[in-house]
């Protein structure tokens, strides 16, 4: 089973996504100052603003724990390795059609949607590498759950 790529990928995945943790803890000055950074003009003080942004960021940052969980034995949850990868690449078009609607900058637009589709890509593609079907049913005959794969 070659299985280093995948799980490579998905750990990157955890550190990237579970590093919005941190967000959870950023005062509101230091959002609105990136805000303005970024070109997106002033960032609107009101409750649900800070409320979004952060609740948001806790979001990703269990998205993040899970794809370690997951990282921890690709055979053993691969049908949630697979369900990370469509999911991802729905999720990515889904925020390029929300950044576009939204009117985001292009760089915006390019950085954020095409690269979720195509880190979905990359999922799926190490995930049908790295377990081939023979090591699958190998591990369901030795655990006693063999059933019929088609």
């Amino acid at each position: 089973m070659m299985s280093g790529p995948l799980v490579f990928l998905l750990r990157c995945g955890a550190v990237l996504t579970g590093s919005a943790f941190l967000a959870l803890f950023l005062p509101v000055e230091w959002m609105a100052s990136t805000h303005r950074w970024l070109g997106l003009g002033e960032f609107p003080r009101m409750p649900i603003v800070d409320y979004l942004a952060r609740s948001v960021a806790a979001f990703y940052g269990f998205h993040g724990v899970l794809l370690f969980v997951i990282s921890t034995d690709v055979l053993r949850f691969r049908p949630l390795v697979w369900y990370v990868a469509v999911m991802n690449v729905l999720f990515g078009f889904i925020l390029l059609a929300i950044d576009i609607h939204a009117g985001l900058p292009g760089y915006w637009i390019a950085f954020e949607g095409p690269p979720v589709i195509g880190i979905g890509l990359l999922v799926a593609f190490f995930n049908w590498r790295a377990v081939p079907v023979t090591d699958v049913q190998a591990t369901a005959v030795a655990s006693g759950e063999m059933r019929t794969l088609r």
